[in-house]
């Protein structure tokens, strides 16, 4: 932040020109202009909160995102393992600054801004609202999922992670259960020109603009990126796999969380904004900073709702990957996500037991809350955390605990009723 608004802080140099005398003693001012103090800033990072993120993760490794829908402003940026900074004031030996730069778990490197993974399964409910607003497929259409998908001609098998399939499956159903193959299909339907069109109106690839210095595009991958990178034509297995948010498809957690507000916002993209107002500590004025907006075009309000309400599902369906999160004070949409570190093969089954920490799978989770009128968007990654559900999920939901059931929360003071139907308001 200091960084970013170095011109802010700063402020001016004062300016003395005077007239001296053969003895060197000033004999009179002519010019004088007096030095500015520089300007304070407001962030809208909220300590406690960024505290409850910070715990939440506890030794885990990994990254967490909350962004207000309605203003873009970052309410918590936490990565782990972090640093102590103070050293750093002053001048840090030349030996801890090594010991710091080689450490395994790489505590200089900000996860939040800069970690880009594949996505996994949270890119499922983009790639649904592709589908839907696209033409692809409708709301009420299904495809049969039998536990694997191959593409017309070829004998590879693309596997659901449900060895048996889930059998037939709407857009709403595949996102509550995470079903592959319905993606797989979805994926290779639509094409990757089409999809990575589609995907950077929600900034993937793209820097999001907020304002901190070092923020990485991740990467959408397209046939013009592989032709520049790697010289390489694309190839039809590359979109099915692009389907499930693995292979070259990288997202920054922020990157992720900003995504997930514009989807509660019905497609208003805000800008993710870290310093909120301005202050001019000398005469008191406050100004506060621009929120910008990128509108993201609804073809159909429909099939904004049908995504949004399959979010919910994940959450508060029976069958949703992320039930166990459900609660009688506010209603959560969301959607897990597991990332592969390493490709299994064919015919191999991915055993988490038999596999080192390093190489087991990130786990994902982005959501929004409460669902009718979302305060606050989240994204959580941990770095080898295995299941999005049972690791990262627990980790998103202190956080919008903490934020919307806390003293001074939108809820807080709220008496939450069950009404006659066994529903929540």
């Amino acid at each position: 932040v200091e960084k970013s608004y170095e011109d802010v802080l700063h402020g001016r140099v004062g300016l003395q020109q005077v007239e001296v005398n053969a003895l060197g003693k000033a004999v009179r001012v002519l010019q004088e202009t007096p030095p500015q103090p520089g300007r304070s800033l407001r962030l809208n990072i909220d300590i406690d909160l960024q505290r409850v993120a910070m715990d939440a993760l506890g030794d885990m490794n990994g990254a967490v995102v909350a962004i207000d829908p309605k203003t873009g402003g970052v309410l918590a940026m936490v990565s782990k393992p972090g640093y102590d900074s103070n050293p750093f004031v002053e001048g840090i030996s030349s030996k801890a600054y090594q010991a710091l730069r080689q450490a395994p778990n790489n505590p200089l490197f900000n996860r939040a801004l800069q970690g880009a993974y594949p996505p996994g399964s949270t890119v499922k409910p983009f790639m649904g609202l592709a589908g839907l607003e696209l033409g692809f497929i409708d709301a009420k259409e299904k495809k049969y999922c039998p536990g694997f998908f191959q593409l017309p001609g070829h004998d590879h098998k693309y596997r659901d992670w449900k060895r048996g399939g889930h059998g037939p499956m709407n857009v709403d159903a595949a996102i509550t259960q995470s079903c592959d193959v319905f993606f797989y299909q979805l994926a290779h339907e639509i094409g990757i020109d089409k999809l990575q069109q589609y995907l950077k109106q929600f900034r993937f690839g793209e820097k999001t603009g907020i304002d901190l210095v070092g923020e990485r595009t991740g990467i959408r991958p397209s046939r013009e990126w592989k032709r520049r990178r790697y010289k390489q034509v694309w190839f039809p297995g590359e979109t099915v796999i692009i389907g499930i948010g693995q292979g070259s498809f990288e997202a920054t957690p922020l990157q992720l969380a900003a995504a997930t507000a514009a989807i509660a916002n019905g497609g208003v993209y805000m800008q993710p904004q870290l310093v909120d107002e301005i202050v001019d500590e000398s005469t008191g004025e406050v100004k506060a900073t621009e929120k910008k907006a990128h509108i993201i075009p609804v073809i159909r309000q429909a099939n904004w709702d049908k995504i949004r309400e399959a979010m919910e599902h994940v959450v508060q369906g029976p069958r949703g990957t992320a039930r166990r999160l459900k609660n009688e004070h506010y209603r959560i949409a969301g959607k897990t996500g597991t990332a592969q570190v390493f490709t299994v093969k064919q015919d191999e089954e991915y055993e988490e037991s038999k596999v080192s920490k390093k190489n087991r799978d990130h786990a994902l989770f982005i959501a929004y809350a409460p669902v009718e009128d979302p305060q606050i968007a989240v994204a959580v990654i941990v770095e080898n955390g295995g299941h999005g559900g049972s690791t990262a999920a627990p980790v998103a939901k202190k956080v919008m605990d903490a934020w919307l059931l806390g003293d001074g929360g939108p809820l807080s003071a709220q008496t939450v009723k069950k009404p006659a139907g066994g529903g929540v308001n």
